[in-house]
């Protein structure tokens, strides 16, 4: 089931619906004992570090183990379905990600409706995707990719995390913009993808700056640009995508959401120190390394940018008619 944006936003500031009294009770004394963060997305890619970076700062400041448990497949709807079914009392919690935007569209059915189902906590990260070929690729730039994809029409490879990842949509989004005409290769998740690009077996990916920025560093990947409006602290030199190819703009999120019905006041006890993190200097510096930006804001916030990032995924979905593997 589909809701609209304003539907959304409306169970989003009301998903924490109990007593004042209750809540405040529970959110004194949480945590009170160890919580888990339900990771959905395969291994070896930013999601996992994304992860781990979040939990060490809420063990360190709310006095109880975070841990990550990974919980792979079915496009993240299997950890989905585990934290919706959980008890609503902020002891387990989800990664939230780009594809829980791209879900909305991508599926027919759904065990569970992801707005109605998970109330949103915060942002960790937005994460600009790079585009990145093979050394082998005789294109250094976006225009010279552009003409090399045009002059070889579907004999180009462009690989993906899978159908309807970031890296597939991003993919996608840029050849609708730029006119071009490359071969969609989708892998289960971004070690395998990243893999053969090293390889050489496939000449393109819009990968995620966190996993990718060491092989560009190393020389083992070049970078074309970036897929943010602005260039990057870490990757001044690397243009973005719309200096060429005007008003295009790809970035995939991290966040944490909760069980529906979590007391509002533990929902804003987790938030307030998600955001104090993005405030230390040492976080924000790991954040910059990783080649990603902070995401702070408010519940509120991260429900209206779930909003907005599922309708401009959603045109995508529809226009490439992408379907799940």
């Amino acid at each position: 089931m589909k809701l609209p944006r304003r539907k959304f936003l409306h169970l989003a500031a009301g998903a924490a619906a109990l007593p004042a009294m209750s809540r405040s009770a529970w959110a004194q004394n949480y945590p009170s004992r160890p919580v888990g963060l339900i990771d959905g997305y395969p291994p070896g890619g930013s999601a996992a570090i994304t992860a781990r970076l979040i939990v060490q700062w809420l063990s360190e400041r709310l006095g109880q183990p975070f841990a990550v448990h990974s919980r792979p497949g079915g496009g993240g709807n299997i950890a989905t379905e585990v934290v919706v079914s959980a008890p609503p009392d902020g002891h387990t919690l989800l990664l939230v990600g780009t594809s829980h935007t791209v879900n909305a569209t991508l599926y027919d059915k759904l065990n569970f409706n992801f707005v109605r189902d998970i109330a949103p906590v915060g942002g960790i990260i937005r994460q600009p995707q790079v585009m990145l070929v093979n050394p082998s690729v005789p294109a250094r730039t976006v225009p010279e990719f552009i003409a090399y994809a045009k002059s070889n029409p579907g004999k180009v490879s462009m690989a993906s995390g899978g159908n309807g990842s970031s890296s597939h949509l991003s993919g996608e989004l840029f050849k609708m913009m730029a006119g071009v005409n490359i071969v969609h290769v989708p892998y289960r998740g971004v070690a395998p993808a990243l893999t053969d690009l090293l390889g050489g077996l496939v000449q393109v990916y819009f990968g995620p700056a966190p996993a990718t920025i060491e092989y560009i560093r190393s020389g083992k990947l070049r970078a074309l640009a970036v897929t943010t409006s602005m260039r990057l602290e870490v990757l001044p030199d690397i243009p973005t995508v719309g200096e060429s190819v005007p008003g295009y703009e790809a970035i995939g999120f991290f966040g944490v959401g909760a069980p529906k019905n979590t007391p509002a006041d533990i929902v804003n006890k987790l938030n307030k120190e998600m955001n104090a993190g993005f405030a230390d200097p040492k976080m924000k510096a790991q954040i910059v390394d990783l080649g990603s930006m902070a995401f702070p804001g408010s519940p509120a916030d991260f429900a209206r940018f779930i909003a907005d990032d599922t309708d401009k995924w959603g045109k995508v979905i529809r226009t490439a008619n992408i379907k799940p593997q």
